[in-house]
């Protein structure tokens, strides 16, 4: 299993309270602890893509926003270096979001979907070598690796063409499934194994025939990102069909949760993808606080083992996992990846 590492993952750390909870840096290097000692694979840093490759996926204005909103920020109050930039406005039904605002405040409400995913200085630096894990190690795919593992925070899943959100920024999974389609691929999955639905990723692939998007996740009815996730969301034009969402209750068992699993793999099956992204989320863990499913570290294991029967090429992105075994659970299914007879 070859390993992409962000090195860069703490020069974003949220400020507020909320934030933190989501997704603290901690988390991280307590994946990067749990791949040392048990010496998985090489674990290295990933070369610098270009920003068009980012374009593939996210709007260019988009992207000049993220690039540039830390020194707008500052440059609008000196005093606001020591606060993050949150969101305080938002274009909902009846307003319009084409024409961009020219007031800092506007366009960072128009970015964004919620009140609980900061700015700061390092946000930018982080997320784009997050980026670049992704689109290394979808590329390791093409140079032959069975497996490889995107290390990285923030998490991405829940950020759409233009707009971020549920502490995401750019989306991971959907860049590297991009790159494996750029990089001569016809069909490509992704499998979302996250608590909550990767509502971007959804939407970044929704009419295209291409790319099969798989969610396992908490009803939307209950958790966040609450408006979208739902089973009746199956594709639309080309994407009519290529989109599978499976919402589970809160608190759904390890039984349960693996049946869901294996639905998922049979229709990944009848898809028949040349190459598999698996936006990995272990906050499914049954001790994670605020949420979960009945997965204890075992059935990591097993998650891990059931992936590589599919017999795909595989990028695994971490996602979202705050308890204090986060990085055994990661690890675990990354193991029953590269054991698996």
């Amino acid at each position: 299993m070859l390993t992409f590492y962000n090195e860069h993952h703490a020069q974003h750390r949220g400020r507020d309270g909320m934030a933190l909870r989501r997704d603290a840096p901690e988390r991280a290097d307590m994946v990067l602890a749990a791949l040392q000692r048990r010496g998985l694979g090489e674990i290295v840093t990933p070369h610098r893509v270009p920003l068009v490759s980012l374009e593939r996926v996210h709007s260019p204005r988009y992207l000049h926003f993220l690039r540039s909103a830390w020194s707008e920020w500052t440059g609008l109050d000196p005093a606001n270096a020591g606060k993050d930039a949150l969101p305080s406005s938002w274009p909902i039904r009846t307003m319009r979001s084409d024409i961009e605002p020219d007031s800092f405040a506007g366009r960072l409400g128009l970015y964004s979907m919620d009140s609980a995913t900061p700015l700061m200085n390092g946000t930018w630096n982080a997320v784009k070598t997050g980026a670049d894990c992704a689109i290394n190690a979808a590329h390791a795919l093409r140079l032959g690796e069975r497996g490889s593992f995107a290390l990285t925070r923030p998490p991405g899943h829940h950020a759409g063409f233009d707009f971020f959100g549920g502490g995401c920024y750019l989306n991971n999974a959907a860049l590297a499934a991009q790159h494996l389609l750029d990089d001569g691929l016809k069909r490509v999955a992704i499998l979302d194994l996250d608590y909550h639905h990767g509502n971007g990723t959804q939407g970044i692939f929704y009419n295209r025939g291409e790319v099969l998007c798989v969610s396992l996740h908490a009803d939307p009815g209950s958790d966040y990102p609450y408006f979208v996730g739902h089973a009746d969301e199956i594709g639309d034009g080309d994407g009519h069909g290529h989109n599978l969402n499976l919402p589970l209750a809160r608190g759904t068992d390890a039984q349960e949760w693996m049946a869901a699993l294996e639905t998922a793999c049979i229709r990944l099956g009848m898809f028949a993808p040349e190459a598999l992204v698996v936006a990995l989320g272990v906050n499914t863990a049954a001790a994670e606080a605020g949420g979960g499913f009945g997965l204890q570290g075992a059935d990591f294991l097993r998650i891990g083992e059931r992936i590589a029967w599919l017999g795909l090429p595989t990028v695994f992105v971490l996602e979202g996992g705050q308890a204090g075994d986060v990085g055994i659970n990661t690890v675990n299914v990354l193991e029953g990846f590269e054991t698996a007879a």
